[in-house]
């Protein structure tokens, strides 16, 4: 699963998500992606689901560029625990994703193959979504 190989800080705070994605907007590297419609945390986990639904579809064709990166760590207090005794231990990796930002990418496949796969790892995903291509804009 993703995650940084090292960081300057353990745990980190909650920020906030407004505003549109300023990078990382437009389909780059392959012919279509997914893009977000809704500001969210995606987990590892979920990057991970996505990106297995994708190559599983594609059947060793083509080309997967995932855009996004679990960098903020996910912190969760015990079971049962009372308030007070500082901030939980990291549970898992969130990566921040803003409305417009493009998530995943494929290319070198038949139109009808990437835009089923993409809709395949969108149900993956704990956000808003829409397939976008390079050629129209949107799909």
């Amino acid at each position: 699963m993703l995650m940084p190989k090292r960081f300057k800080w353990r745990k980190q705070m909650r920020g906030r998500m407004r505003g549109k994605a300023l990078r990382g907007a437009e389909v780059s590297f392959g012919d279509y992606g997914i893009q977000a419609l809704e500001p969210g945390w995606i987990s590892a986990r979920q990057i991970e689901a996505a990106r297995r639904a994708i190559v599983r579809s594609m059947k060793r064709r083509g080309k997967v560029w995932i855009r996004i990166f679990p960098d903020k760590p996910y912190t969760k207090r015990a079971a049962e625990s009372r308030m007070g005794k500082g901030k939980g231990s990291v549970e898992y990796w969130v990566a921040v994703v803003k409305p417009g930002r493009i998530m995943f990418e494929i290319g070198g496949l038949p139109d009808d193959v990437a835009i089923e796969a993409l809709r395949l790892a969108q149900y993956k995903l704990s956000v808003k979504t829409k397939i976008v291509s390079r050629k129209l804009g949107e799909e």
